[in-house]
């Protein structure tokens, strides 16, 4: 069997494997390290499940995410009462600012504005959209506010990282005006991730270019 038979096979038992996902409808290509999802599922949040379920598997190098929501019969929910209900989401959670977020609903698309202070807050909103019935997709254009001691950015991150276990000569990290930008290897997409958590958590990042390679 080819490394691409292999990697494909790999990809649709992860996604049969993972319980929030319902792989009957969804396929898989895969060439070169680089799989492609498509076909269709229910819920957005079902969506995004598939695509970290197929980051996990070892040699994806990237993903190309194609699957489409389609909403089954009985579920009809306006562009209103989505918008209702992802501000009554906001309201209800300890980590979203009040009235911090805004939000704009055409056709089931979900968009996110406004300004808080850090990451996890910009993200904790995105998830609380996510998991919403009507949800099609969702574009998060909530800002970051800059803080005042945002001068020594890389070097927080550089020393963030260290203590991650990362190898210092494997990641570069530069840092203009709260904008961090990593470059180099990892092995995996959980390392990946973990690096550009860590780049979001220093004070002053309001925005990440995770440009690492998984190799």
């Amino acid at each position: 069997m080819s490394d691409d038979k292999k990697l494909k096979q790999a990809v649709l038992d992860e996604l049969a494997w993972e319980p929030s996902v319902n792989s009957a409808h969804i396929g898989v290509t895969a060439k070169d390290g680089i799989v492609t999802l498509m076909g269709h599922v229910t819920t957005f949040a079902e969506k995004s499940a598939a695509e970290k379920a197929a980051r996990r598997v070892n040699e994806v190098k990237a993903v190309a995410e194609e699957i489409e929501v389609r909403l089954p019969f009985d579920v009809k929910h306006g562009d209103e009462e989505i918008a209702a209900a992802a501000i009554n989401r906001f309201k209800w959670s300890t980590t979203i600012p009040a009235n911090a977020v805004k939000v704009k609903v055409e056709k089931g698309w979900v968009t996110l504005t406004g300004v808080v202070e850090w990451h996890y807050q910009q993200e904790a909103a995105l998830n609380d959209v996510r998991a919403l019935w009507g949800v099609k997709g969702v574009t998060n254009d909530i800002g970051i506010t800059r803080k005042p001691d945002a001068t020594d950015i890389k070097d927080k991150i550089l020393l963030a990282l260290d203590r991650s276990w990362f190898d210092p000569a494997a990641i570069a990290v530069s840092a203009h005006d709260g904008k961090v930008k990593l470059t180099g290897n990892v092995h995996s997409w959980s390392e990946r991730d973990e690096a550009g958590s860590a780049a979001w958590a220093a004070p002053g990042t309001t925005r990440v270019e995770n440009d690492l390679l998984v190799a």
